[in-house]
């Protein structure tokens, strides 16, 4: 299935077109890596339609939602050193996985390279990439780009055996700003985060739906992510910044979605290294 060493992991629910075309994307790439589908529980055919039409794709079938920690089954079940991150509307441009593998093969620090992500069919870049590129916490030499402690999943590769190191995705977040807490337990066990603007992704998300419910959980897990890694002071200004919007039913029902996961905190909480909480508050500092 072809020479690269690295393996696309995608996980989906529910969006079976969608999947089918990026699918076609990825197997028009000339360096034709392995796909692993991991799919979350769909009741409308996705897996069987793709083994269908890609029978070169593992599916993978938990038969629930896992959300992001799905990828974890992705990666455990890939059979190569890096692993690259798709999203069921999102693909890898024609070299990007190649040149991944390279700067991986050339940094053995490096534990995820976050890469440039061209959005909707403009080509407009990520923001997040944008910020990334300014380099608030600078380049370390042994790294191909501006260190980062965040990324987009969707345009992140990663060492596996960094990933399955420090655990994968906090199945306490579940998806939706799952990027954070990973960036902080791989900079904790000491690997390398890095922003490589040669390696491409694209991203053609559809039109937003349900930014609602979207908001409140994205508060929730802000919440959730801040209070499994961060100082206790931290945490506790982070809740009094949201009681003071309370007024705001999503920011109420955020907090209170939260509570209900405090023994999950619980059971997973551990302080950043003093160096990374330093960093944390740097970007924060910066805007970042």
């Amino acid at each position: 299935m072809g020479g690269v060493g690295v393996t696309v992991v995608m996980a989906t629910r529910n969006r079976r077109e969608r999947v089918l075309a990026t699918l076609g994307h990825l197997a028009a790439l000339p360096e034709r890596p392995p796909v692993v589908l991991v799919d979350n529980g769909s009741d409308d055919g996705t897996a069987e339609a793709v083994a269908a039409s890609h029978p070169e794709v593992r599916v993978l079938r938990p038969g629930r939602n896992l959300g992001a920690t799905g990828r974890t089954l992705g990666v455990e079940a890939a059979q190569t050193p890096y692993v690259a991150f798709a999203d069921d509307d999102s693909w890898w441009a024609p070299g990007a996985l190649v040149r991944a593998q390279q700067h991986f093969d050339a940094h053995p620090r490096l534990g995820l390279l976050a890469a440039r992500i061209l959005v909707g069919p403009e080509e407009r870049l990520d923001p997040v990439c944008a910020e990334m590129a300014r380099a608030p916490l600078g380049t370390e030499p042994d790294l191909p780009g501006p260190s980062v402690l965040g990324f987009v999943a969707c345009g992140a590769v990663v060492r596996r055996s960094a990933y399955l190191e420090v655990g994968g995705f906090s199945p306490v977040v579940f998806f939706l700003g799952e990027e954070t807490v990973l960036a902080q337990d791989l900079a904790a066990a000491g690997w390398g985060l890095a922003h490589v603007d040669d390696v491409v992704c694209h991203h053609h998300p559809g039109s937003a739906g349900g930014r609602t419910d979207r908001t409140r959980l994205q508060t929730r897990n802000a919440v959730l992510s801040t209070w499994l890694r961060r100082p206790v002071g931290v945490c506790l200004l982070h809740i009094a910044r949201l009681v003071r919007r309370g007024r705001d039913p999503q920011v109420r029902g955020a907090l209170v979605d939260a509570v209900r996961r405090l023994p999950a905190v619980a059971a997973d909480r551990r302080r950043l290294p003093r160096d990374v909480e330093l960093q944390v508050r740097e970007l924060e500092r910066a805007g970042g």
